[in-house]
């Protein structure tokens, strides 16, 4: 798990403070430790978060577990309720949303705004929950009925990454909530602010104290939660290694998981493919959000002669701008992350022979801020870690092969398993790859290939992308956060039962 990023911190009286939301109250954590939060844009100090310990954690978890059984107690109607207040009240405030997440993460305002309507989006999802948690009745022998239904886990976990701070939230607390579990968030100590309002507005929406709560803070609230008894199921979103560390941790513990972990995602171009509507797309995929998204394009694979479909990409991604209005492209998050993608770029150029098409290192030189432009490589071995390793900024490794077996090749031998596109004319050549590929998430002539809800966001069992149970998001996560129990009944009409209603038709 990531280590904080600076030193424990005393509080000033200059910045606002991101203390924990316990039993419906914002409180700091119990040791009274704050670290820096830090913006991308320009290197200043906007707020300060709290450090929170398992102290901390097992209040929240008895709160939680105090509130559970009246939230439980109501039916999915009068939950769902409460979100569709939930709903109205973010997009009210989606401007506010918007520009705070553009000051902590450094996104530019549309991605933004898109990312809070994205969240909302599964939010509105969550309200459909009534409708589709019905169980299913069967008489399955004669005389002899089985049913079932779904009943909420009790007291949950998320913990979510620096790069959605809304939208990746979002994917599980508001289906958490209507199928009746009391929710304890652990947002990314890089951006604690976004959801420290959207608690605020959970409160005013009327979730009861206790069952939304979120604690702040680094890897000790992190593992805090993971070790909880309490704490019946977790979810995670972030690196591979923590995922794996994440899951394995909780599976000693017999508690259910979801760990979703990065991504290497692959775009393969066959020669019949729009190159104009292509080239938009691989470049919106590749250096939107900074490339700091698990669905983001990182890996191009020109098959045969794709005529000036890279040099349409080239002079694209040349064109953008630093900076945080709609179109341009923000930093990336703090000074680690600037450092490890310059790493990769160095190296694929000055030791792997690669060819920078467009160099973003330049923009390395601005100041404030931790930037990092666009960069295109073309490469000329498949075995170049800029081409295997997840980098999670906005370079694009190109490499041109010869067949669509050798494109395939290279897509499944990825470790990650996360996502992968075609961009062709042909839907028999788009089925022959998505037929093969080795990822959960595939897109046809679409470089981010998200499903959005009712279908669920996950990359396949076995590889880097997912460690754990089910997916996240959707019907998936609607699985993850309850038990399905199943009764069996036979009722037996005895001889001196008196059927005054004549329920058995008899004359």
């Amino acid at each position: 798990m990531e280590e904080p990023t600076s030193k424990r911190a005393k509080t000033s009286p200059t910045v606002s403070l991101c203390n924990n939301f316990i039993n419906g109250e914002f409180v700091p954590a119990q040791g009274g430790g704050y670290m820096d939060v830090l913006s991308p844009i320009d290197d200043s100090v906007i707020s300060q978060v709290t450090l929170s310990s398992d102290q901390d954690v097992a209040a929240a978890v008895a709160s939680a577990e105090a509130a559970f059984p009246a939230w439980k107690g109501q039916t999915a109607k009068q939950r769902a309720a409460v979100m569709l207040r939930l709903h109205a009240l973010i997009a009210e405030h989606a401007d506010e949303l918007a520009d705070i997440v553009v000051r902590e993460a450094g996104k530019n305002k549309a991605e933004a705004l898109a990312s809070v309507a994205k969240g909302n989006e599964t939010v509105e999802w969550a309200c459909s929950m009534p409708q589709l948690m019905q169980g299913k009745a069967l008489e399955v022998s004669r005389g002899i009925a089985c049913a079932d239904h779904r009943d909420p886990l009790g007291v949950v976990g998320c913990i979510v990454p620096f790069n959605f701070p809304i939208m990746v939230p979002m994917w599980t607390v508001p289906i958490a909530l209507v199928a009746g579990n009391c929710v304890i968030l652990k947002p990314s100590e890089k951006v604690p602010m976004c959801m420290a309002r959207v608690a605020a507005l959970m409160r005013e929406a009327g979730v009861p104290d206790g069952v939304f709560q979120m604690v702040q803070g680094t890897a000790e609230a992190a593992a805090a939660l993971a070790d909880h008894p309490g704490v019946r199921a977790l979810t995670f979103v972030g690196s591979s290694p923590v995922a794996e560390l994440l899951a394995k941790r909780c599976r000693g513990l017999n508690k259910r998981v979801l760990a979703l972990g990065g991504a290497k995602n692959h775009l393969v171009a066959l020669p019949d493919c729009d190159r104009e509507t292509a080239a938009g797309d691989i470049v919106a995929s590749f250096a939107g959000c900074a490339g700091q998204r698990c669905m983001a394009a990182s890996v191009l694979l020109l098959v045969g002669d794709t005529g000036d479909l890279l040099d349409r990409v080239v002079a694209r991604a040349a064109a953008l701008r630093p900076g945080t209005d709609p179109g341009q492209v923000g930093p990336v998050i703090d000074a680690a992350a600037k450092a490890r993608v310059l790493k990769y770029v160095d190296e694929a150029v000055t030791r792997d022979g690669a060819e920078p098409l467009v160099d973003g290192r330049a923009w390395a030189d601005r100041s404030p801020g931790t930037w990092v432009g666009p960069t295109v490589l073309r490469h000329q071995k498949k075995g170049d870690p800029a081409l295997t390793d997840e980098i999670f900024g906005p370079v694009l490794s190109v490499l041109r092969v010869d067949s669509w077996e050798e494109a395939l090749e290279i897509e499944n031998a990825s470790p990650f398993g996360n996502a992968a596109s075609v961009y062709t004319s042909s839907g028999a050549s788009a089925e022959w790859f998505t037929s093969r590929f080795r990822a959960g998430m595939l897109g046809v002539n679409i470089g981010i290939p998200v499903p959005r809800e009712p279908f669920s966001f996950g990359g396949l069992y076995g590889t880097r992308s997912k460690f754990g149970d089910m997916d996240i998001t959707g019907d998936g996560a609607m699985a993850f956060f309850t038990d399905r129990r199943k009764v069996t009944t036979k009722w037996v009409l005895t001889q001196d039962s008196k059927d005054k209603a004549n329920f058995a038709g008899q004359l």
